[in-house]
């Protein structure tokens, strides 16, 4: 999953970064409204955490902006403002949920887990694509269980085919939704970790489609 932080706080935006991206989610950072409202605008992201007061274009008004262009990703406010007007404003701005600083970072993971399940993109925490199965809750893969142990990032990669088993995820699908923007390094990084998936789970199970990208496929 690739998320965006728009956060002025510049030390609670890093801390959130380092720790989601140990859990093996892309995550991008922006510390102003008017870089946050492009960057939500041209990038297809699952998931926004924003902050209330920024500079430029505050909180509210990103949001609306955002569904009134018809964008409809999940956005979790963050405030250090905790009276009830101020929620209610942000949730009729068009905001999903809204969390009151401070806050416990295992509360902000349950609310992003909470709000990724709401929008369907992760409507049960098993997936399973044959005798294939991918626990996103525990972080746990096995196959006719037996458990394969995976980095975060070949976790972070399986999961792009196996929320859309037998459909053709290109390269830099995978790319955008597992590196972050300040990835500058070789694309065919993700050929590297297409190999490594394939000498663990079995070669069949991940099919080239040449000039486009890869499939996850049943061959139990």
């Amino acid at each position: 999953m690739r998320l965006l932080i728009v956060e002025d706080e510049r030390r609670l935006a890093d801390a959130l970064a380092r720790g989601l991206t140990a859990e093996g989610l892309a995550v991008d950072v922006c510390y102003d409204g008017a870089e946050g409202l492009h960057r939500a605008t041209i990038t297809p992201y699952d998931l926004l955490l924003l902050d209330v007061n920024l500079p430029g274009v505050n909180g509210y008004k990103l949001v609306a902006a955002l569904r009134e262009a018809g964008n409809d990703v999940p956005i979790l406010m963050l405030t250090a403002k905790d009276g009830e007007y101020d929620e209610a404003e942000g949730l009729d701005a068009g905001a999903d949920d809204y969390l009151t600083k401070p806050f416990s970072y295992l509360v902000l993971r349950a609310r992003i887990r909470a709000l990724l399940r709401r929008q369907g993109r992760g409507a049960s925490p098993v997936l399973r694509v044959g005798d294939l199965s991918m626990d996103r809750g525990a972080r746990r893969v096995t196959r006719s269980g037996d458990e394969i142990v995976l980095t975060t990032k070949e976790f972070s990669v399986l999961e792009q085919l196996v929320v859309r088993p037998g459909d053709v995820v290109s390269k830099s699908e995978i790319l955008e939704h597992v590196w972050d923007l300040a990835y500058e390094g070789d694309p065919n990084i993700v050929e590297v970790y297409i190999s490594t998936l394939r000498r663990k789970l079995g070669a069949p199970m991940i099919e080239t489609v040449r000039g486009a990208g890869y499939r996850l496929v049943d061959r139990a």
